[in-house]
């Protein structure tokens, strides 16, 4: 759920006489390729005579019905909320708890053909939660979720242990501890990272994320190494020329990482391919290594309707007339709701989707056509620009998952390498227009189709999907860690 619709429950849940609350939500599904996740997107208080506070509460059928009501107009499902005021992190069930969530299932998933969602906010604000499936008719299981994330100005998210056990930290990694202490750590190292672009920049902020302890990396890539590569991409060396560049990165973090158990899935795709959009869903936080505009697209739409927060950046050089570096300049934002969308703050022309749709983009004739200077004609970049702009997007992500001293979000930053300087740090909001403030946390139902195939030109030798999709054994793992709320 989004950072607002978390403080909306808490001033309604956890009330200064310290006795239980409740109160009804909205929910819609973000289906990933190995988990569920429901998204929630606002809350449906109670009003006058709808619930009682004894100690303990309990609602009146009248406001569930109306819940109900709503959810089924807004073709979202139900999710019933309460507080254990005493309580402190994730939150067992009293039989009270699971007979009202079990015998309310049934009229829930009639009414709305989703799974009943029951959450449970601790006094400290950490969630637990868990989905009513249906399992035969009238027949309901209690699914236990393995995380819920709060997303906004920092990632805070409650683990079922159980589900996601604490990570053990190694004597690789007492440096790292030591910087920011065990539980800080085994919140990050908890968290599934993805890498979208196996580029220069996104190889090296894998790499970092592997050897800070991070235990589940997925790095989504559809293209191959060439000789032009080797000056920048950090994993490559002579002898990978024609691998593709997924399955060389993943495999140069399985040697490098420090985490006691590392996986990294290696996925032969586009982020806007359907299966590199549903690989995409399965991860906690993404980062943004891509330079063309359909793939930022789809991620500036995950960051919205999906809640995962995006950490995208970018490098532009510019040469003058003399061939001699003119600019070179670098940046890094979050993307998630209540920030601004990469659209709004210029990462990419959404005028260009859908040329890139058709192929144009990647059609040498069409690309020469362009004007002198003409961004998509852009592909001067070197190591140490990448080793920057790495960096910057790193600790964009370290700052909102760890939130030091409560500074979780340093803003839009923008280095100037020609002048060597920062410029201020802003904090931009959308146009009154933008489309992804009206999507947020709509998930599956948020209306928009951005995935599709690839363009018809685009190198059929990287396109063999099946070949790098995730094994058998990998796919069982990974539904181990089956249901999510977010």
């Amino acid at each position: 759920m989004s950072e607002a619709v978390d403080a909306l429950a808490r001033r309604h849940l956890l009330r200064a006489d310290r006795q239980e609350d409740l109160c009804f939500a909205l929910w819609h599904p973000s289906t990933a390729q190995t988990r569920t996740t429901a998204v929630v997107e606002r809350l449906i208080l109670p009003r006058e005579g709808e619930r009682n506070v004894h100690g303990n509460a309990s609602f009146e059928s009248h406001y569930f019905t109306r819940a109900l009501s709503e959810a089924a107009q807004a073709g979202a499902g139900l999710a019933l909320m309460h507080s254990h005021p005493g309580g402190m992190a994730w939150q067992g069930m009293s039989p009270d708890d699971i007979n009202t969530e079990q015998g309310h299932a049934a009229a829930a998933y009639g009414a709305t053909r989703l799974p009943f969602v029951g959450l449970t906010m601790a006094g400290d604000g950490a969630w637990s939660a868990r989905f009513w499936e249906r399992t035969a008719p009238r027949q309901y299981a209690r699914r236990d979720c393995a995380t819920v994330r709060v997303v906004g100005e920092r990632l805070r998210t409650t683990f079922m242990e159980a589900l996601a056990p604490v990570p053990h930290g190694t004597e690789a990694q007492i440096r790292t501890i030591s910087a920011w202490g065990n539980k800080k750590q085994a919140n990050l190292a908890r968290l599934r990272v993805g890498i979208i672009g196996a580029g220069s920049v996104g190889a090296l902020i894998a790499e970092g994320m592997a050897r800070t302890g991070i235990e589940d990396i997925t790095v989504i890539d559809f293209d191959k190494i060439e000789i032009k590569n080797l000056d920048r991409l950090l994993y490559a060396k002579r002898g990978n020329v024609g691998a593709l560049k997924a399955t060389a990165l993943a495999d140069h973090l399985g040697e490098c990482a420090t985490g006691a158990r590392f996986d990294a899935l290696p996925l032969v795709a586009a982020v806007y391919e359907e299966v590199g959009f549903r690989a995409a869903l399965d991860c906690d936080v993404l980062f943004s290594c891509v330079d063309r505009p359909w793939g930022r697209h789809v991620l500036n739409l995950i960051a919205y309707a999906h809640l995962i927060p995006v950490i995208d950046g970018g490098i532009s050089v510019r040469t003058n007339r003399h061939e001699e570096l003119a600019a070179a300049d670098w940046r890094a934002h979050t993307v998630t709701v209540g920030h601004q969308c990469m659209q709004c703050m210029g990462q990419y022309d959404a005028g260009l989707v859908q040329l890139e749709r058709e192929g144009y983009l990647d059609d040498p004739t069409y690309i020469q056509g362009l004007e002198k200077g003409h961004p998509l004609k852009a592909r001067e970049n070197v190591f140490a620009f990448s080793m920057a702009c790495a960096s910057l997007q790193t600790l964009q992500m370290l700052a909102m998952v760890l939130d030091p001293l409560g500074r979780s979000n340093p803003g839009k930053q923008l280095y100037h390498f020609v002048g060597s300087f920062m410029e201020p740090s802003e904090h931009g909001k959308c146009s009154p227009e933008c489309l992804f403030s009206d999507i947020a946390a709509r998930g599956d139902h948020c209306g928009f189709e951005v995935t599709g195939a690839p363009p018809a030109n685009r190198d059929p030798v990287v396109k063999k999907l099946p070949t790098d999709t995730p094994s058998l054994f990998q796919r069982i793992s990974r539904a181990l860690k089956h249901l999510f709320i977010g």
